[in-house]
């Protein structure tokens, strides 16, 4: 399976570290032109000038824009597609910060779905009128396994992102007949800033060593490893392309068999 994306414009929020690093890059590598979203400008340049440029007509750019503040963001996204259109849209954002229920008030919920509703929701909608017209257009949500089994000290992960794959399966029917798929990966761990800093809070909250907490999430996956970023990336290449043509309206575990232990 030789997959190209030449000719296809991407653009993979939360994309200079982690997931969205690996999904932009091997994006990149079959062809896309990828735009890079991220609130670090420095990290976005460094980001960019990384990326693989496999034929003459490819081009790489970014946008600076936190997905923490939905004001500005909704800005900055609107002029974005003023003048620019996308053939494949990866929503990935930073992730809420940890808790227990009953330490978050409605105020961190709030938050919580500015940063992973709205801001995917929004995309979206932008992006969609130029699908419709080319009755073409790939939709790939990042999302979490906690919304089969919700995970400790995350519940404002846990409570949003299930929201997001019913809006997600809803809009698949809707754009199906325009040959639009929308398809929501269900991430495991992976080896990325995000699973370090999770690690390093429940240290601080347990008394754990940062060795032992990782050894334990590691023994919990039949395959015994962390997934690396790039390997995110091979599954969103495969979703971007003309290969998952009849595929729409799902939800894949990507865990490493994690999934299949609960």
């Amino acid at each position: 399976m030789n997959i190209q994306l030449f000719s296809k414009n991407a653009l993979v929020g939360a994309s200079t570290q982690g997931i969205g690093a690996g999904i932009a890059s091997e994006l990149a590598k079959c062809g896309a032109n990828v735009t890079l979203m991220a609130r670090n400008e420095m990290k976005l340049r460094d980001m960019v000038s990384s990326l693989p440029v496999v034929h003459s007509g490819q081009k790489h750019q970014y946008l600076v824009t936190d997905f923490s503040d939905f004001e500005n963001y909704k800005r900055i996204i609107k002029a974005y597609f003023l003048t620019n259109s996308i053939d494949i849209l990866v929503n990935n954002t930073n992730g809420p910060e940890p808790g227990l229920a009953l330490d978050k008030n409605t105020d961190d919920y709030q938050r919580a779905f500015d940063l992973l509703f709205k801001t995917v929701c929004e995309t979206t909608l932008l992006a969609l009128p130029h699908m419709i017209s080319k009755k073409s257009g790939r939709i790939i949500n990042v999302s979490s396994l906690s919304v089969k089994e919700p995970i400790h000290n995350l519940v404002l992960s846990n409570s949003i992102r299930s929201a997001v794959i019913a809006w997600a399966k809803t809009l698949s029917n809707e754009v199906a007949a325009h040959h639009i798929t929308v398809n929501t990966i269900l991430t495991g761990y992976f080896d990325t800033e995000r699973i370090q800093n999770l690690i390093e809070h429940e240290s601080e909250q347990t008394g754990a060593t940062i060795e032992e907490i990782r050894k334990v999430r590691e023994n919990k996956i039949p395959m015994k490893r962390l997934g690396r970023p790039e390997e995110y990336g091979h599954l969103v290449a495969f979703l971007a392309s003309e290969y998952s043509s009849y595929l729409t309206g799902t939800s894949i575990p990507l865990d490493g068999g994690l999934n299949n232990t609960y």
